[in-house]
């Protein structure tokens, strides 16, 4: 009997527009290495017995990954909406918004909220429906937040708020 597994909440559909203009150029890139795979993987299969053909083997897998990626990125592509201007109140937090936070030590850390399809833990970008994105959402300078964490709820001030351009890569 298998294990029952919940579907997963639809992530949001919000994107920058460099965000999608690097999910269009990964599908573009998946596109050409596919064929590059899709070589590689005849040449294999003509080698003969297939079964203990390392080659054929890895070719097989590593073309199956590259069309999952791509038919993820078909369906998505066409349903994101690109949130391209700040909002109306740069003094709140919403999406595209830098955000400066204190904890209770006082110590500084800045996160930025992205869509799903573009968070990076290394630059400090959060997707908009992690834990802490969804509790600093339309909060305002100056507010007080609670995050709910596994080991308990974090206390953090909101310093700052702010919103780049996208020229700047930001």
């Amino acid at each position: 009997m298998g294990r029952y597994r919940p579907p997963s909440p639809v992530p949001s559909l919000y994107i920058t527009q460099s965000g999608l203009d690097r999910l269009r150029e990964e599908l573009v890139t998946l596109w050409k290495r596919r064929a590059l795979v899709t070589r590689a993987l005849t040449a294999a299969a003509a080698e003969g017995d297939r079964s203990e053909n390392a080659e054929y083997i890895y070719r097989k897998k590593e073309l199956a990954g590259i069309d999952r990626r791509i038919r993820y990125l078909q369906k998505r592509l066409p349903d994101l909406k690109v949130v391209s201007s700040p909002p109306s109140d740069p003094e709140r937090v919403f999406f595209g918004a830098w955000v400066t936070l204190a904890d209770e030590n006082g110590k500084e850390i800045t996160y930025r909220i992205v869509g799903p399809d573009e968070f990076d833990a290394d630059k400090g970008w959060i997707s908009l429906d992690s834990p802490v994105a969804r509790a600093l959402l339309k909060k305002a300078l100056d507010d007080e937040v609670v995050v709910q964490t596994p080991r308990g709820d974090v206390r953090y001030d909101i310093i700052a708020v702010r919103y780049a351009r996208e020229e700047n890569g930001e």
